[in-house]
């Protein structure tokens, strides 16, 4: 504790003035100085003690933020009395805290990643096994045109798959890494609309299916202009697959004072009750989803619409079909 220069001068200034005290006293009579000596001592042990229970105090203190720096945050230093060493026990605990809700969210991050990497990794082999196969196959002088011409075409399917697999994961680790940012400007419902359903109409046409707009083709909505319609496409590409040939998919746009709202609904079979909270999962494929697909693309869609302060709903049932709704907020 004496280590301490500012006690140590503190200590000799206490006794110093008591013995000019003791002097003056001294002029006046033996009991004075004697009841000087006798507060003096007083003083002098009164200040040692509260140096000493401070210094204890940030003994305590330091043994406290050793534990944390071991990775011990359960511990709880608060105390409700008034004072700086109180003040500075709150602002560590509170600190504290901060630490251990960082350190909690660094190892989710960490399972996120690695179980990332885990249905990266499935999604990837499956391709390049079938393709490392093929390949073998087509090295045979002996194989047929026909198979030959079969493999390739495979490969070159499997190829795309995986290039689209690729460029999404990247878009979505952009999205959370906070590195995109997306433009808030008005784009026309109609433009969006005729740009999304442009690139299915040949699949539509393969399956025969109605494709049909209803509501306000006029109306705006704030958000991305590119990015909503990579969104909206993804939604429009699911209902297009899981639409039986003949079925009917319509796009509903409404609008109010408070946000424009676009539903793309499809018949045919719905998306069953134990699928139905995990549809927005990266990599979650359901009981009904498609052989090509990697659950990837509604994540994606999840992921746009909630960064421009929008919200994505979905219901589904075997008598009314699927919906997906998406709504943007003209206001904060």
């Amino acid at each position: 504790m004496f280590r301490n220069k500012k006690l140590r001068h503190s200590t000799v200034w206490i006794i110093v003035l008591g013995l000019v005290l003791m002097i003056i006293a001294s002029f006046q009579s033996l009991w004075a100085v004697g009841s000087t000596a006798l507060v003096v001592i007083a003083m002098v042990f009164v200040h040692l003690y509260y140096s000493y229970n401070r210094y204890k105090e940030m003994e305590d203190l330091s043994i406290y933020l050793r534990k944390i720096s071991s990775g011990s945050f359960s511990l709880d230093v608060r105390d409700n009395d008034e004072g700086e060493i109180s003040i500075l026990k709150n602002e560590i605990y509170k600190m504290t805290q901060l630490l251990s809700e960082q350190k909690s969210q660094a190892d989710d991050s960490k399972v996120k990643l690695a179980e990332a990497l885990a249905d990266i990794s499935h999604q990837l082999k499956t391709p390049l096994t079938s393709m490392t196969v093929m390949t073998d196959l087509l090295a045979q002088d002996q194989l047929p045109k026909e198979k030959r011409d079969e493999f390739l075409g495979h490969i070159s399917s499997q190829l795309s798959r995986m290039e689209w697999l690729v460029t999404s994961l990247l878009k979505l680790s952009k999205i959370d890494a906070g590195t995109i940012t997306f433009a808030k400007e008005e784009s026309s419902v109609e433009r969006l609309i005729h740009e999304t359903v442009s690139p299915l109409t040949i699949p539509m046409k393969d399956k025969q299916i109605h494709f049909e707009t209803v509501g306000d083709l006029h109306a705006f909505i704030a958000a991305d202009f590119r990015w909503t319609k990579e969104a909206l496409s993804n939604i429009l590409k699911n209902a297009v697959e899981h639409t039986d040939s003949g079925g009917k998919v319509t796009m509903t746009v409404t609008e109010n004072v408070l946000f424009t709202e676009l539903t793309v609904h499809n018949t045919g079979e719905p998306i069953t009750p134990k699928d139905l909270p995990h549809i927005f999962k990266r990599f979650y494929q359901g009981n009904h989803a498609h052989k090509q697909s990697v659950g990837i693309g509604l994540a994606l869609t999840y992921h746009i619409v909630t960064k421009q302060n929008g919200a994505i709903h979905v219901e589904s049932t075997k008598r009314d079909g699927t919906s997906f709704s998406v709504r943007f907020y003209k206001g904060t």
